[in-house]
């Protein structure tokens, strides 16, 4: 989210935000936060899916019944 390689700056014409050398400088020091962020990041996205239980619980589901507006 908020990683950065070290000296990398905002792509806008050399402006940097009071906000981006605040969090340039928190990351610095809580390099723990970005160790967060990564294994936060492989916990939710980067899982191996089973796709014989994906489609037997496509399978499985019933069917929705629309909204009536009436």
């Amino acid at each position: 989210m908020f990683s950065r390689q070290q000296g990398q700056r905002s792509t806008r014409s050399g402006y940097v935000s009071e906000f981006e050398q605040f969090m340039d400088k928190f990351l610095e020091q809580h390099p723990e936060v970005v160790r967060s962020q990564h294994k936060g990041w492989y916990i939710f996205w980067d899982h191996k899916v089973d796709f014989d239980d994906l489609k037997k619980a496509g399978e499985d589901s019933a069917p929705v019944k629309g909204y009536d507006y009436f």
